[in-house]
């Protein structure tokens, strides 16, 4: 058996002729391809506005400028995801809140959120992780309580959806990546959708060194140069067109290994809700004091048998070095911590084969 990665990247004749077009017309910047980019993922996420920037961390800082965040206000997130969640929320000299996470979807814990909320908090950052909308009701209630801002952090889940309800659609404000190893990708990319037409103009002019798309050399506003190029537009618009398919190849992907494994003791296989899409960004199992071995023993024997895993994420933000310079320490988010413990993501992503997924699952059986 040929090895088998957490991810792979695939680039099709598709993906490869939309750039040599891109080549051809010698057009390579900001141009045609990312405006249409942006129409047509604005219509796939049943928003009225999208726009394309250089990375999800760019799309996330370029949120929490438009909507006024900055020095004195708190924002609130969960310790449980990627870095480049919490980095923004710094980057404009506002306060990181970290809150404790659900233990079944790994997503923020509208209770523990609730605690977290005082007179300076200004948004909520709340993560559809792995590929799972987060509790979208009960935060868009506590939102509205409060008057609070929500940025949906949707990075991990391009296409999933609540109740038909697509991610990048759940909050003031959505966030997208497109890197590489992403359900759909443009290698380096992100997206920002909104409903409001001005959140979206201060968005392309804060991509832009903060000058008017309209009017150049006339700068109104700080900006940076988060524009997105026609190169990554143009694969993007041909992954666009297949979302879907590979989506659903990720979903099967995933009923396949959880019917194969479910039922092991101390094995813990991924909860989707039932309203749900979960789009499987990644299939993250627990590793429980009730397994036969611990998640370092499981790692390195199915490394032994030529299957790469991954563990996202090994260490929860608020004890990484930086964040424990704010103040927090081991403890404060138990079920974050826990959770830091056990998780371990097998292979799930489209291009694995109905064989690959069966050695996967007899490799497993066998421990």
């Amino acid at each position: 058996m040929n090895p088998i990665f957490v991810a792979k990247v695939k680039i099709d004749k598709e993906e490869k002729e939309a750039v040599i077009g891109v080549l051809d017309s010698g057009l390579l910047a900001q141009g045609a391809k990312v405006g249409d980019f942006e129409k047509r993922f604005a219509d796939y996420c049943g928003i009225k506005h999208a726009v394309a920037v250089n990375s999800g961390t760019a799309a996330l800082h370029t949120a929490c400028h438009v909507l006024g965040i900055g020095p004195g206000d708190e924002v609130i997130t969960t310790p449980f995801t990627f870095v480049a969640t919490a980095n923004p929320i710094l980057m404009t000299g506002a306060k990181v809140i970290f809150t404790d996470v659900k233990s079944d979807t790994y997503n923020l814990d509208p209770l523990e959120l609730e605690k977290k909320i005082t007179p300076k908090t200004k948004a909520i950052i709340p993560v559809d992780l792995y590929g799972q909308p987060y509790d979208y009701r009960a935060v868009k209630k506590l939102a509205q309580k409060h008057s609070l801002l929500i940025i949906e952090d949707a990075c991990q889940a391009v296409g999933a959806d609540l109740a038909g309800k697509k991610t990048g659609a759940l909050g003031d404000i959505g966030c997208f990546s497109f890197y590489a190893t992403k359900n759909m990708m443009t290698g380096e990319g992100g997206m920002l959708t909104t409903n409001n037409k001005l959140l979206s103009e201060k968005a392309k002019q804060f991509r832009h060194h903060g000058q008017s798309e309209q009017k150049r050399y006339t700068y109104s506003d700080l900006g940076y140069n988060y524009r997105m190029t026609d190169i990554s537009a143009a694969i993007g618009l041909s992954q666009l067109k297949k979302i879907d398919i590979l989506n659903n190849k990720r979903i099967a992907n995933a009923e396949f290994l959880a019917d194969g494994i479910r039922g092991i003791k101390g094995l813990i296989t991924p909860f989707a809700k039932s309203d749900c899409r979960h789009v499987f960004h990644q299939f993250t199992l627990r590793i429980t004091k009730d397994f036969k071995v611990s998640r370092d023993q499981f790692l390195q024997i199915l490394k032994e048998k030529k299957i790469f895993c991954g563990i996202y994420y090994p260490k929860p933000l608020h004890l990484q070095p930086y964040f424990k310079k704010i103040g927090y320490k081991r403890g404060d988010f138990p079920v974050a911590e826990k959770a830091s413990r056990e998780v371990v993501s097998l292979p799930v992503h489209p291009y694995l084969r109905k064989e690959e997924l069966n050695y996967i699952i007899k490799a497993i059986k066998s421990i």
